[in-house]
């Protein structure tokens, strides 16, 4: 698929697209397809899906800045409205396929579960230095933090003050379009 052709693509689609971008060689993108599936069937008639093999429509990848795959973006009205990089769960597939056909970014993405490990494994380590090793405040409460980050995702707390937050900046934009 040429670049002009894909930008066609997105503006003639009445429908909300989901384009994947994947390569027969990768892993992850071979992995992720059963999710995939079973989230395009979820939404097949709300939601229209382009899947780009990476190694085919090189020039749509550079125009669309994809710098490495699996690549998952959601358009609405021939705008971007939401991007994921890397293998994305079922859970996440749906999130991005139910804010495509909202038309509206999520308040809150959920994370992928290496860098929920991650940071699990990262702020628990720092945590765990600052109590046994320094006795220092500092390093726990930075610990803490990233530990925070691993599952903010699922704080009902954080999740009601994101929405908020979002709707506010929302509305200011619509009272103050120059903002």
């Amino acid at each position: 698929m040429k670049t002009a052709e894909f930008q066609r693509h997105l503006k003639m689609n009445s429908k909300p697209i989901i384009v994947d971008l994947w390569a027969p060689w990768c892993r992850p993108c071979q992995a992720m397809v059963p999710a995939f599936e079973q989230v395009r069937e979820k939404y097949a008639a709300q939601v229209d899906v382009v899947k780009i093999n990476a190694d085919d429509s090189r020039e749509v990848l550079q125009s669309l800045g994809v710098m490495s795959i699996p690549t998952v973006i959601g358009f609405a009205g021939g705008e971007e409205i939401v991007r994921r990089t890397g293998m994305q769960t079922a859970g996440m597939l749906d999130v991005l396929f139910d804010a495509t056909l909202h038309r509206q970014k999520p308040a809150v993405m959920p994370i992928a579960p290496a860098s929920r490990l991650l940071r699990s494994v990262l702020g628990l380590g720092v945590a765990a230095v600052g109590w046994f090793g320094f006795h220092s405040y500092v390093l726990m409460a930075i610990g803490a933090i990233v530990l925070f980050s691993a599952f903010y995702d699922r704080c009902p707390v954080y999740r009601a003050v994101a929405a908020r937050v979002r709707a506010l900046f929302q509305h200011s934009k619509e009272k103050d379009p120059s903002a």
